[in-house]
């Protein structure tokens, strides 16, 4: 990473017990630094010095979070989300000292669910990390009171589109669609209500809650890459409207007869 964590931090909340994180740097003053910061507030932590070492350590040590820096030699940050999105949902911040738009929403299309720039302060970044975990925790909690009663708490059938928020899975037409975390609350929050509109601000309040700030590219990087992964298992698939300044809805498509 090219840069250095600015602030210091009081140790008042912590991390969950066992928590594991991954840190991707090939700096290392600023890979030690982190490490101990981490461990300090209670993470376990797994250390990377580049992208190829953190993808074999993935497969026998998933973590629960992953901080990758962007600018890496050998395989980058941009590729070792791409290849951690087939394999792993947990959530990824990824960590930049460049200011650039294009990475950043080529990041999130890859797979990344936050962003942090340096320098950063590092209750900022502690506080990004706590905010990402509350999300995959609570992802498996029963849907609303509001939602039909005739469903089962934690699973939703809109025609051919099923989601079990339990298990985190989701199919369309009987083929399982691998989601993130925010992809799947996302789909989730359109698919609730059909035909509803869902503004992007509506839609940033369910991926991106406790006062974390993203802007409109943000959501619309997560629609994108949701689509194409929708796409990919039924080509014809455009149950998610754009309606041009206002935001998303979800249409639910006619049932394929035989089909639940």
């Amino acid at each position: 990473m090219a840069g250095t964590a600015t602030g210091t931090v009081s140790r008042h909340q912590g991390a969950p017990a066992q928590v594991r994180a991954a840190v991707v740097e090939d700096d290392p003053s600023i890979l030690h630094a982190v490490r101990l910061m981490l461990e300090a507030e209670g993470y376990v932590v797994d250390a990377y010095p580049d992208g190829a070492a953190a993808y074999e350590g993935f497969g026998r040590h998933p973590p629960d979070i992953a901080l990758i820096d962007l600018v890496m030699p050998g395989m980058d940050g941009m590729e070792l989300v791409r290849r951690t999105r087939s394999a792993w949902d947990f959530p990824i911040i990824m960590v930049t000292g460049r200011d650039d738009e294009i990475d950043e929403a080529l990041g999130l299309r890859l797979g990344a669910d936050d962003y942090v720039h340096k320098p950063f302060a590092q209750r900022l970044l502690l506080e990004r990390m706590r905010a990402n975990l509350r999300r995959a925790r609570r992802h498996g909690t029963p849907p609303p009171a509001a939602a039909p009663a005739a469903e089962p708490a934690a699973e939703m059938i809109r025609g051919i589109l099923c989601m079990d928020a339990e298990r985190h899975l989701v199919t369309w037409r009987g083929e399982p669609v691998s989601l993130t975390v925010t992809e799947f609350q996302l789909l989730a929050a359109l698919a609730r209500r059909p035909g509803v509109v869902k503004s992007r601000d509506q839609l940033m309040d369910v991926a991106y809650d406790d006062n974390i700030y993203v802007d409109d590219r943000t959501i619309d990087s997560h629609i994108k890459r949701l689509r194409k992964k929708l796409r990919g298992v039924d080509p014809d698939f455009s149950a998610i409207e754009t309606l041009y300044g206002i935001g998303y809805r979800y249409t639910s498509p006619p049932e394929t007869p035989g089909q639940i």
